[in-house]
């Protein structure tokens, strides 16, 4: 009789697909290298294609973790108190009115979090936090745009330093806890945030001021694995020891999170 412990299936992230239209045709769509960062993680994607509030919650019982996705478009303003500033720029509301509604509800379960260039804004402004929509047009901070003229490899190559918080999660994560330490990231992004939603740590900072990571506290179970980062850590990640720590971090709560929810079956 073989009495070893079960062999256990990886944990679950959902990983929210965006809405294209190709050709005539409406599809959803998820970036690969987004669930290539979900299997370096050692978890299983999901990639959801859309849902509606009714489902919320069944989605989320499947799950042991949310990986949310960039995209070319942006949050739409009205979401926080705006009118659109750049009517060129494209939006996605059907991702807005599923993701906004979900982030709300994965923190409240304490769910692990990695949140990424979109998916950092979606959890501010889900929070009740504000964007600068054309952060290049603020006084006193730098345009974090890439050129849409270089190739790939330019615009996500190594764009500025960011400083990390000496106490917080990204330092835990990245063996730096008690001291002050830098890390450059790549910088995509021509939004960001304006007023950090409340509840919201500052993990990291670029040279000009602007928050380019946080993490979301107060939870009364103690710290969750809950990190939105500005830029694109899954960008080459199996290269970039950085992005390997914060998806391992983030795989290893996904982990925690299914054994403590869903225990092995005998």
């Amino acid at each position: 009789m073989n009495s070893s412990i079960p062999s256990r299936r990886p944990p679950v992230v959902l990983v929210p697909a965006c809405n294209r239209m190709l050709g005539q045709h409406p599809f959803h769509v998820a970036g690969q290298k987004y669930v290539d960062a979900v299997r370096l993680a050692g978890a299983l994607p999901l990639v959801v294609p859309s849902a509606s509030r009714e489902e919320l919650d069944a989605l989320l019982d499947l799950a042991d973790g949310v990986l949310l996705t960039g995209s070319p478009s942006n949050v739409h303003p009205s979401h926080f108190g705006q009118a659109v500033h750049d009517d060129t720029l494209p939006l996605d509301p059907a991702r807005d009115d599923w993701t906004l509604p979900l982030i709300p509800k994965l923190v409240a379960r304490g769910m692990p979090l990695l949140a990424i260039c979109r998916g950092f804004q979606e959890v501010n402004v889900a929070l009740g936090g504000t964007l600068h929509q054309a952060v290049q047009e603020v006084d006193g901070l730098a345009d974090h745009r890439s050129r849409s003229e270089d190739p790939v490899e330019v615009q996500y190559g190594p764009a500025h330093p960011v400083h990390l918080a000496p106490e917080g999660l990204m330092a835990r994560a990245l063996g730096t806890l008690g001291r002050p330490a830098d890390i450059v990231v790549n910088s995509v992004h021509g939004q960001g945030v304006s007023r950090l939603a409340e509840g919201l740590n500052i993990e990291a900072r670029a040279p000009d001021g602007l928050v380019e990571a946080f993490s979301i506290g107060g939870h009364p179970q103690g710290p969750v694995f809950q990190l939105a980062v500005q830029w694109h850590p899954e960008w080459q990640a199996a290269s970039n020891p950085v992005s390997m720590a914060l998806l391992r971090a983030f795989g290893l709560a996904c982990q925690d999170y299914r054994d403590l929810h869903r225990p092995p079956s005998r």
